[in-house]
């Protein structure tokens, strides 16, 4: 892994360690967080769901999974998951945060530093994409915040808890994200 951490206000993104596991499944264990999620995050979400994603998180190969501690605790997580072959130059972008700790801007300043982290160390990734639910309007509009635009809306091709959900993939190209920076730090 190339950072262990990475700060921003109010938060720090660093590895997944075994002690994170009882904040992990406090947070996690929400059904307004899996419900925005696909069906790999589990609800209920239990000790044996977080032992397992931390072993998966600190695997060689999963060096862009990051904790985001907020108050001395995994309050969430984020990362960049690169594609392979023919999709190399992309990257998808995955990112949940407690309840508790929404409205605080936290996810949208995350996004950025692990943006920034993918760029500079993966000189493969040229776009990184993002695949909201199209009844999380939360999500889209942090996206938005930090420069992804809505590259499609593929109706109703998910099913989610019963419910036919449309999906949504936004992207920020490397350019893109270079070139605006300076106004994504700003805000």
């Amino acid at each position: 892994m190339l950072y262990k951490n990475l700060y921003g206000k109010k938060f720090r993104l660093r590895s997944w360690e075994k002690q994170d596991l009882s904040s992990l499944v406090k947070y996690a264990d929400n059904p307004n967080i899996a419900k925005n999620m696909t069906d790999m995050f589990p609800h209920p979400y239990l000790k044996t769901d977080g032992m397992a994603f931390i072993e998966f998180a600190n695997a060689s190969h999963s060096a862009h999974i990051f904790a985001i501690e907020v108050d001395g605790e995994a309050a969430g997580g984020i990362g960049i998951h690169p594609e392979h072959g023919i999709h190399r130059r992309n990257a998808e972008l995955g990112y949940w945060l407690g309840q508790p700790f929404w409205g605080q801007g936290i996810i949208s300043r995350a996004i950025r530093q692990v943006l920034n982290f993918a760029f500079l160390n993966d000189n493969e990734i040229g776009r990184i994409f993002a695949r909201p639910f199209g009844s999380n309007t939360a999500s889209q509009k942090v996206l938005e915040k930090n420069g992804f635009v809505l590259e499609a809306r593929l109706e109703k091709t998910l099913v989610k808890n019963g419910e036919l959900e449309d999906e949504l993939i936004y992207a920020l190209r490397k350019e893109k994200f270079y070139s605006s920076i300076h106004d994504l730090l700003m805000i």
